[in-house]
């Protein structure tokens, strides 16, 4: 499984958009789901938050080669989706990361940067 992933998260519905967030999550795990099956994502995890006060209730993990995630990342389909999340989601925004043995390369990357 890939190390790369991107993070599409999210603090709630704009007011009075509920439904229209509702509708187009569904469709967004179909998308993600239709991804997966295809190879083009080695795979998704999402994550909904307990209430908490924050600013934050939910997210996406989407796992996949750099390549891959680039090429997602610059496809119509994809900024369909994020364009439409935007005008229906608070807070709404997806942020490339690192997990599992990347992690050690990001942080040795930072090290080697602030010995300097």
């Amino acid at each position: 499984m890939s190390s790369n992933v991107i993070f599409f998260g999210w603090n709630r519905s704009v007011p009075g958009r509920e439904q229209t967030s509702a509708e187009h999550f569904q469709e967004y795990l179909g998308y993600l789901s239709r991804l997966q099956q295809e190879g083009a994502i080695d795979s998704f995890e999402t994550v909904l938050l307990s209430p908490h006060g924050g600013d934050m209730n939910g997210f996406f993990l989407i796992r996949g080669n750099n390549e891959a995630l680039n090429a997602l990342q610059g496809s119509d389909e994809w900024l369909n989706h994020v364009t439409r999340g935007g005008h229906h989601l608070e807070g709404a925004g997806a942020v490339r990361g690192a997990t599992g043995e990347l992690v050690m390369e990001w942080m040795n990357r930072w090290g080697s940067l602030i010995a300097g």
